[in-house]
């Protein structure tokens, strides 16, 4: 913890010393100058007081990282046991991290009748797979779920802790780090591992303005959220690790929450599965035009996706929203039409195999991710291509 440190004997114009804290944060007492809780630790005070402020680190305590070993991924499974694709996809890039630093793969399971998924993620790398299977984890609630993570950490001491950043995933991972008293980062697009085991945390920040490096050095374990369709389902292997089975003293698995009823919601193809997207940007001039890009995308055998502007416009439905605050995709192919290519939009396709952008701006940021770009009017380009599609399929 950083504190501001006064040098009394160099105070020799309080009033010009009072005028620098745009806070009003420094003031006189009995003689003497102090900071009150006004202070935002800008540190305008040092860089202008001349000597008077000094910034002091207090000595934080560390952690004995070498008792911390092993990159553990949280598997969020159906309540009829079917797992959730981020599980693997995180499962691979924990074997790659975890080769970085010689550290096994751990996998953790919550749920009822997760004997399948958990051989499944032993075919995909974990070396282990721990186990909490009780009837009355079927339902996610946050109270046992939570008391599961705690017991699991507290048994294997991983280093990190990657989760998905599912609704459950969300709720579940900030409440068991709030209990280790450790860092989160939520969201993150990137993660490498150091030789020092401090995981790389990348994700963008202030709107997507800047590419935020974020560790965490003195607490273990270390956690982070990572939404679908971010890192790719590494290849089936055949399986090496084992199951192991734990349990929760009953009144870990009791909860504030009782779920009286479950209604399923009728299968719903979202954006995140089509292998087809055709995006709606701010060169559509209105609603109506979208036609044309629907009639595009139904000739690929895809849909239709916006950008956050589309979507607050009214255009389109929030479901199909591409970016930062909304769904991560990555198709074979994806046309932007009249894309800019704002770091928000880009941070939620850029894994995409086939990029294609049109724009009448050569300057546009999406060109710089594009594999192929094309300088053109939409209202030219789509019909074109349009009517090159139906030529080809006779």
């Amino acid at each position: 913890m950083a504190s501001i440190k006064i040098n009394q004997s160099k105070v020799t114009d309080p009033e010009s010393l009072i005028a620098l804290c745009p806070f009003g944060a420094i003031e006189s007492k009995n003689g003497k100058i102090e900071i009150n809780a006004g202070c935002r630790m800008c540190r305008m005070c040092i860089r202008k007081g001349g000597g008077v402020f000094e910034l002091v680190e207090d000595a934080a305590p560390g952690v004995d990282k070498s008792k911390w070993r092993g990159i553990a991924v949280v598997a969020e499974i159906d309540e009829d046991g079917s797992l959730h694709p981020v599980a693997l996809e995180l499962l691979g890039k924990a074997r790659e991290l975890a080769a970085k630093i010689n550290h096994p793969v751990t996998a953790l399971v919550i749920g009822s009748g997760t004997q399948p998924a958990a051989e499944r993620l032993l075919a995909y790398g974990a070396d282990e797979v721990h186990v909490y299977d009780d009837p009355a984890l079927r339902h996610f609630r946050i109270e046992p779920y939570a008391n599961a993570l705690e017991d699991f950490i507290n048994l294997t001491h991983p280093s990190s802790v990657l989760v998905g950043g599912t609704m459950n995933g969300r709720s579940l991972a900030p409440r068991v780090a709030a209990r280790f008293r450790t860092g989160l980062t939520a969201d993150c697009t990137v993660l490498d591992m150091s030789a020092n085991t401090d995981l790389d945390q990348i994700r963008p920040a202030y709107g997507g303005n800047i590419m935020a490096h974020i560790n965490t050095p003195r607490h273990r374990p270390q956690f982070a959220t990572v939404r679908y369709k971010i890192f790719p389902i590494p290849p089936k292997d055949e399986p090496h690790g084992r199951i192991i089975a734990h349990t929760l003293a009953p009144e870990r698995l009791t909860s504030l929450i009782e779920v009286i009823e479950r209604r399923r919601k009728s299968a719903e193809k979202g954006i995140e599965e089509c292998e087809v997207l055709v995006v709606c940007g701010r060169g559509v001039k209105k609603s109506e035009d979208i036609s044309l890009l629907e009639e595009l995308a139904t000739l690929l055998g895809g849909r239709v996706a916006s950008t956050r502007a589309v979507v607050e416009a009214g255009w389109l439905d929030a479901k199909r929203q591409i970016g930062l605050s909304g769904r991560t995709v990555k198709p074979k192919l994806i046309i932007t039409c009249g894309v800019s290519g704002a770091i928000q939009f880009v941070a939620g396709m850029s894994g995409s195999e086939l990029i294609v952008a049109i724009n009448t701006d050569p300057n546009a940021s999406i060109f710089k991710v594009a594999h192929v770009g094309i300088v053109g009017d939409i209202y030219q380009v789509i019909p074109e291509l349009i009517e090159k599609i139906k030529r080809l399929k006779g």
